[in-house]
């Protein structure tokens, strides 16, 4: 770090005091494009050897090169600073998650002139572990002095918010930290009738709400994470190795294979960083988003509704029966705008038959009674298909529960309109918009569910037991009949011992009928 210190005394760098303009754009790009092609952060230093500003790229050539093309617009902020760029420094990281914590750190010790200013008007984010919890949890804050985070841990400042979370959910399939609000505690015997949130089945949370980890296993998944952010990444793993060793050798097999997994993952962070977010999840083939991109209907949906945290998890419930007979309830999640099959649900409805709209009470009462309870926690929205009497229905059972969910709405058919939960007005948004579309995939989905339920009771119960359909029930009438032929066959009189056939020479002709 010392070598990137600001010094303004430091020398021009020799033969280039008086290179003109174009030549030193030149310089400065040809040394640009020269850079590895890896993650890390790239530093503008001006005459004197005084850093102006720090960045941070996933491909240091393509990045800082961009800079000194003839056609940049740096924007009326940064525009000034290419005049006095006089030299390009750079330090390559493992990932562009180490390119963020990089850049974090040189900010803070550097005050870069022009890193400042663009954020002059705001304030920095700060990762935030609360290690005064028994269960520490990782949180991404721009109030860092808040009572909420006292003699909590702090990580930053950091440059950019998003840049900041989207490192938080990347490392949070490594170390499996929580990030909810919970207050956990390990001895409390309600715990063990907590059911996980979603985290926990897509193996990004060790779900300590619900006592599936102990306060000291967790709090050495928390001290490997600290370790990890303060660049000690090569000592971490040569330690979590010896440890799994260890265990191996003591014959405790499930504990080495959980440290065996952490080590694999890590190994492979730069890969899933490479792979993108596309393939974090196995999701159903059958399944058909009509956008290109399901976190952009994400976005567009959390701006429709008006809300002000990103929408990660929607579930969706939908009714199926045939004039009342069969009566079926469908529940489907989606996270970050795909289907997530292990949380999709199917219900019987037991107590109505011909009544769509106690069947999502009875759904809704069934589906959401621990988050009803405050043990668990409600995805994001809520989504029921139907209008404005199947959203009413649904409210009426949540009006029952001590904890509300946070966003319930409804879609109509045919015009498509959103109902919102305290909105007398539908909503009725365009054919393209996005975050429509992504209601309409949703509810698609939720209604191929439970009618792919519904058919198979249906099935079940017009359709006996033993018995197939289609071209095997020919088969096998037609081998019953060959089956009772042979029955018929054996169970015919045997002749007597004594008797004999009458030969054909003793049997007397047949007189044929008279001509009339």
């Amino acid at each position: 770090m010392e070598a990137f210190q600001n010094t303004p005394n430091a020398p021009v760098p020799a033969g280039h005091s008086n290179e003109s303009n174009a030549a030193r754009l030149a310089r400065l790009l040809a040394k640009a494009k020269a850079f590895p092609e890896v993650a890390g952060v790239y530093l503008m230093k001006d005459a004197v050897g005084k850093v102006l500003y720090v960045g941070k790229a996933n491909c240091l050539p393509e990045r800082a090169s961009s800079y000194f093309l003839g056609s940049t617009d740096l924007g009326p902020k940064k525009q000034p600073m290419l005049e006095l760029i006089t030299d390009i420094e750079m330090i390559p990281c493992e990932g562009s998650w180490e390119a963020l914590l990089m850049e974090a750190r040189l900010v803070k010790d550097l005050k870069p002139h022009f890193n400042t200013r663009l954020l002059d008007d705001k304030t920095f984010p700060y990762l935030a572990i609360t290690t005064r919890d028994e269960f520490p949890g990782v949180f991404v804050t721009r109030d860092p002095a808040s009572e909420r985070f006292r003699n909590a841990r702090l990580y930053g400042p950091f440059i950019s918010g998003a840049s900041l979370r989207h490192a938080v959910q990347l490392l949070q399939r490594v170390f499996q930290y929580r990030t909810c609000d919970l207050d956990i505690d390990s001895t409390d015997p309600r715990n063990r009738s907590v059911r996980p949130c979603l985290l926990h089945s897509m193996a990004q949370c060790t779900a300590p709400c619900a006592n599936r980890i102990s306060p000291q296993r967790y709090r050495e998944d928390i001290n490997r994470f600290c370790r990890f952010l303060e660049g000690k990444r090569s000592v971490m793993l040569k330690e979590l190795r010896a440890e799994m060793r260890k265990a191996s050798d003591e014959k405790r097999f499930e504990e080495a294979a959980i440290l065996r997994d952490q080590v694999q993952a890590i190994e492979r962070l730069d890969e899933r960083e490479r792979r993108g977010d596309e393939a974090q999840y196995d999701w159903q083939p059958e399944v058909t988003i009509s956008i290109q991109d399901p976190k952009l209907g994400c976005k567009s949906l959390q701006r429709t509704l008006g809300l002000s945290q990103e929408i990660q998890c929607v579930e969706a419930i939908d009714i199926a029966h045939l004039g009342g007979g069969e009566t079926v309830g469908s529940l489907v999640c989606f996270v970050n705008g795909r289907p997530f099959k292990q949380r999709y649900r199917r219900f019987k409805i037991q107590t109505v038959a011909n009544d769509d709209y106690a069947a999502i009470r009875e759904v809704v009462s069934r589906r959401y009674r621990e988050e009803g309870k405050g043990s668990e926690l409600y995805p994001d929205v809520i989504l029921i298909d139907g209008g404005v009497g199947q959203l009413n229905s649904a409210l009426d059972a949540f009006a029952e529960f001590e904890t509300k969910p946070p966003f319930v709405v409804s879609l109509a058919k045919k015009e498509e309109l959103i109902y919102i939960q305290r909105e007398s007005e539908p909503l009725k948004l365009g054919r393209e918009n996005l975050g429509l579309k992504m209601c309409q995939a949703i509810r698609d989905e939720a209604h191929r569910f439970a009618q792919h339920y519904h058919h198979l009771l249906v099935r079940k119960r017009l359709i006996p037991n033993g018995v197939s359909t289609g071209k095997t029930v020919g088969k096998q009438a037609s081998k019953s009949a060959q089956g009772q032929g042979k029955k018929v066959i054996k169970s015919a009189p045997k002749p007597l011992p004594n008797s004999k056939k009458p030969s054909k020479k003793n049997v007397p002709k047949r007189k044929s009928a008279p001509d009339t």
